[in-house]
C-alpha cells in the first residue's frame, strides 16, 4: 500500500481544477460501465446487483477520492460521446486500447491484456473450427462500436461480417440461426461458456489480435489522467488488482511486464 499511497500524495500534490475538481465539489466520481461485460461489470438480471473486476476497482478508485460513487450504464458505441458530454468522468469497462479510440480518448496505463476468441453453437455444421470462420457462405456478427467491428471488417475476406446494435444481442443473433458465430473477447465468451450449455467456444490457434483493456478519460485534463494512472499503479502493486483478477476468474488476462 506504500506504493499506492506515495504515487497518489504525489499526484495530488499537483492538481488542480479540471473533473477531479469537479468531482471533489460533487462529492461523486461517475463510472460509465457496459453493464453486460461478465467479469467486468456485469449487473445480475434476477438481483440487479453489478459485480466484477471494474466495478470493485471502481468503488476501490471513490474510496481512495472520499467520494461516492455512482454507475452510468452505456455501450461501447455510446461512451466516448459519454465521456465528452461529461455524463461519466472516467468508464471503467475494460476499454480496448486502439489506435482510433487513442486518437479520440485519453487512455490509462493498461491493466488486462488478451486476444479474440469466437462463439458458436454447438450444432452448428458450418464453423467446427476457427479455420471455417472465415469462408463463403459464413455469418459472422460483431458487437457495433466494439474494436471487433473495425478488426473484423478488415480481417474478412470471404465471411460476411453482421454489426449488431444493442438492443439486439451477439448471442440471440447466434441462438436464432441468423448468424453462425460471433467474435468477442475472454470475459465476455467465459460468460457464455459458464450459462449456456449450447455454445461452443475457439480460441485462436496462434495469436489474433492482442490488445490491452485501459481506463479511459476524456481528453485534455492531464492531472485527472495522471491520477488514474496513478490509481492503476497502486492497485497493480497493492495486490488488489490481481485479487479481483482471481475473484472473477480473469487472472489469465493479467499484464505480467
Amino acid at each position: 500500500m506504500a506504493l499506492g499511497c506515495s504515487l497518489a500524495s504525489s499526484v495530488m500534490a499537483g492538481e488542480a481544477g479540471g473533473q477531479l475538481e469537479k468531482i471533489r465539489e460533487s462529492k461523486t466520481l461517475r463510472v460509465c460501465i457496459w453493464p453486460d461485460y461478465y467479469g467486468l461489470s456485469f449487473r445480475n438480471p434476477k438481483s440487479g446487483t453489478l459485480s466484477g473486476l471494474d466495478t470493485d476497482m471502481a468503488r476501490e478508485f471513490a474510496r481512495e477520492l472520499s467520494v461516492s460513487l455512482r454507475f452510468v450504464d452505456t455501450t461501447f458505441g455510446r461512451f466516448i460521446e459519454d465521456l465528452d458530454a461529461d455524463r461519466c468522468d472516467i468508464a471503467m469497462m475494460g476499454v480496448a486500447v486502439t489506435p482510433q479510440r487513442a486518437e479520440r480518448l485519453a487512455l490509462s496505463r493498461p491493466y488486462l491484456r488478451g486476444d479474440v476468441y469466437a462463439v458458436t453453437t454447438r450444432h452448428n455444421t458450418r464453423v467446427r473450427s476457427w479455420q471455417d470462420i472465415d469462408r463463403p457462405g459464413t455469418r459472422v456478427a460483431v458487437l457495433a462500436g466494439t474494436y471487433h467491428e473495425p478488426l473484423m471488417r478488415e480481417r474478412l475476406q470471404q465471411a460476411e461480417l453482421v454489426v449488431v446494435v444493442p438492443p439486439r444481442t451477439r448471442e440471440a443473433e447466434l441462438e436464432s440461426g441468423r448468424v453462425d458465430v460471433f467474435m468477442s473477447d475472454f470475459p465476455f465468451t467465459r460468460k457464455m461458456r459458464d450459462h449456456n450449455d449450447w455454445v461452443r467456444v475457439f480460441a485462436p490457434p496462434a495469436p489474433y489480435f492482442l490488445v490491452n483493456s485501459a481506463y479511459a478519460v476524456k481528453r485534455g485534463d492531464a492531472a485527472w489522467l495522471q491520477r488514474v494512472d496513478a490509481f492503476v499503479a497502486a492497485i497493480r502493486a497493492d495486490g488488489r488488482l490481481l485479487e479481483a483478477a482471481r475473484r472473477y476468474g480473469l487472472d489469465p488476462m493479467m499484464i505480467k511486464d
